[in-house]
């Protein structure tokens, strides 16, 4: 399958090797004849778009790969990536009932990707693409796929937006995202850990999925090139995409100038630039506790930065990242330092234009500065990693819009419906910064919803 996006060929990303290579044939059905197929599996239900894991993995045990490939994407478009991506420990896996036994857990997600990898990006399932799509409705019955000549517009071209469209050919509407950016996949093809998935795989499978009848029109920016007041005036419904903004600011001293980097744009820089370097950097401090921060801490790691430390302010069992994702930074060799804040970046001739030579850190209780237990920490570079703002500016150009006090669109939780009865919204920009797993969910739960709202 041809590509109509290019990306550099010589990425820094291509040197990260996969953390959970493909599954040969041998191992896959191995790892499947022990799956227990329960009835009523706890698997599947932890599963945020419903993917029936017995039924698929079944399939692999009997050789029927198309047919698992098929069950998956039945129910999860983006099947194939989110069996790299999912925190799959915390959803499926985490449900296995095998630990009830202490026995080891399915790998579910590793079974998954050797079902779909065959199969997306090729023309083999082309045709099931719009069966896929519209199936699983509030009535759970096959929808008929007469054209209905109404269109809808999705801002942003993220997970949450292109399944949302996918469902809504498969009901018979034309749906058309506008993204502002030249290539589309948001943060699953510029925000995955490389170590997850290489940004052509996630290409990949976004084209195949487009290919179901999705017209994309890159390079618009909703509030800038096209007005939503014209959006709504030009098009029955609209989906709202669009993901979080920039990586939020320490607010200390010295943080504006060279060595402090935003962890959301260093691992873009890492996945997408070809020239991007670190350069006789040989320590980092990555300020936050979430799993972009394990990530862009592994990163650095693996690209010979041989002192990384991780600073929290809270304590490892407060933290919002991941258990497992900081055993393997730790495996990596990254130093996690908790109850620790940053109180000034330091420059070499006190002036922010001026190279950085380290932190002043103090103490955390209740995540709060501790007077008098100041102390420098001594690092060449700081990335922050403690949250994104919120689309506010944008999503409040549509009218009777809300946001949260994060920027995160106000939605009704069954359908995703904002304040504006033809506006609609789902994925990280409703719910602060999930997984892609439920950025899709939250997509097709809108698609139904305004189906829902158009048959009235």
């Amino acid at each position: 399958m041809s590509s109509r996006f290019q990306l550099p060929a010589q990425r820094t990303e291509l040197s990260f090797t996969d953390s959970k290579p493909l599954y040969s044939k041998t191992e896959a059905l191995a790892e499947a004849q022990r799956c227990l197929y329960c009835y009523d599996a706890p698997c599947t239900k932890a599963c945020p778009t419903g993917i029936d894991v017995p039924g698929f993995i079944r399939k692999i045990a009997t050789g029927n790969v198309r047919g698992a490939a098929e069950t998956i994407l039945d129910a999860n478009v983006f099947g194939f990536s989110c069996a790299r991506v999912c925190p799959v420990e915390v959803l499926c896996v985490g449900a296995c009932v095998l630990r009830l036994q202490y026995r080891t857990p399915i790998e579910i997600g590793r079974l998954q990707r050797y079902a779909t990898e065959p199969f997306v990006g090729t023309d083999v399932l082309r045709k099931s693409l719009a069966r896929f799509a519209g199936r699983t409705g509030h009535t759970g019955r096959t929808c008929h796929t007469v054209r209905t000549g109404r269109k809808i517009a999705l801002v942003g071209a993220g997970p949450a937006s292109i399944a949302c469209a996918h469902h809504l050919v498969g009901l018979g509407h034309k749906p058309i995202i506008f993204e502002k950016r030249g290539v589309p996949g948001g943060l699953n093809l510029s925000g995955i850990a490389p170590y997850k998935m290489h940004a052509h795989d996630c290409l990949r499978e976004v084209e195949w999925i487009l290919s179901s009848g999705i017209d994309l029109r890159t390079g618009v920016e909703i509030g800038k090139d096209m007005t939503c007041e014209r959006l709504l005036k030009e098009y029955d419904a609209i989906f709202i995409g669009v993901g979080l903004g920039k990586d939020s600011s320490l607010g200390v001293p010295g943080e504006k100038g060279p060595g402090v980097l935003s962890a959301i744009e260093t691992i873009e820089k890492i996945k997408l630039d070809s020239s991007f370097r670190f350069d006789g950097v040989e320590s980092a401090a990555v300020v936050g506790g979430g799993n972009t921060a394990i990530d862009i801490a592994r990163e650095l790691a693996h690209l010979g930065i041989g002192d990384v430390s991780i600073l929290y302010r809270r304590t490892e069992e407060e933290m919002p990242g991941y258990a497992h994702e900081l055993k393997a930074a730790r495996v990596a060799g990254v130093r996690f330092i908790e109850k620790t804040l940053p109180v000034r970046v330091l420059r070499e001739n006190g002036k922010e234009s001026s190279k950085s030579r380290g932190l002043v850190v103090a103490r955390a209780e209740k995540a709060r500065h501790v007077p008098g237990t100041e102390r420098e920490f001594e690092t060449q570079m700081v990335v922050v990693a403690i949250g994104q703002v919120g689309e506010t500016e944008l999503i409040s150009k549509f009218p009777d819009v809300k946001c949260d006090s994060n920027g995160c669109a106000v939605v009704d939780e069954k359908t995703g419906r904002t304040g504006n009865p033809r506006v609609f919204a789902g994925g990280d920009c409703v719910n602060g910064g999930k997984e892609v797993v439920n950025a899709v969910a939250e997509g097709k739960r809108a698609a139904v919803a305004i189906a829902e709202m158009l048959r009235e």
